[in-house]
């Protein structure tokens, strides 16, 4: 199986890279349109800024290579962002794969972003085969997707919002399995083994 992981100015390719090398399978990290677009699954990392993320996705052709895929993507924190139709973050036009807003956490919520680890509840994908309600995984954000017909899983932070999501083939997490321990590495296990 072919798995490649979109390499852009926002990804954390590496330590994404690391976690599916402790499940035994070694990636293609890689910007060519052509190796995503032949992969059999696809991951879309990110860290980062909105904005500045979509200009290099757009300057390098991969939002339409993204938009395209028909193998199973998994999105994970800003990448799942992405595939939203618009972010508040610097006011960006996102790859628009799911019809969902993202906006910034209010302030009266408390410390944001949001760092640490938080628990995911409502699980309803293939992703959470295995994975117990209420289990805890990583989180790093400060911009969130309202709770909505796509979510998978959610989560708690001053207010609920989308802590995972699926759209056909798209299926996105705000979290980090890559460092969410062995509920991460279940998670992206079930990935491969859609």
């Amino acid at each position: 199986m072919k798995v490649a992981i979109v390499k852009y100015n926002s990804g954390n390719t590496f330590s994404v890279g690391s976690a599916l090398s402790r499940l035994d399978l070694e990636p293609v990290i890689t910007n060519d349109p052509d190796e995503i677009a032949s992969a059999d699954k696809v991951i879309f990392p990110g860290v980062g800024e909105a904005s500045s993320a979509m200009s290099y996705l757009r300057e390098a052709g991969l939002d339409r290579v993204i938009q395209s895929l028909r193998s199973d993507v998994l999105a994970i924190c800003l990448g799942m962002q992405l595939i939203c139709t618009y972010s508040e973050e610097n006011d960006s036009t996102c790859l628009g794969i799911l019809p969902h807003d993202v906006r910034r956490f209010p302030e009266s919520v408390g410390k944001v972003p949001h760092v640490g680890w938080n628990t995911i509840t409502d699980l309803k994908s293939p992703l959470f085969e295995g994975v117990s309600e209420g289990s805890r995984v990583y989180f790093v954000h400060s911009y969130y997707v309202d709770a909505g017909r796509d979510a998978t899983a959610s989560t708690e932070y001053g207010r609920s919002f989308t802590s995972a999501l699926q759209h056909e083939n798209f299926y996105g997490v705000q979290f980090h399995p890559e460092k969410s321990g062995q509920v991460g590495s279940r998670i992206l296990q079930n990935f491969l083994d859609l």
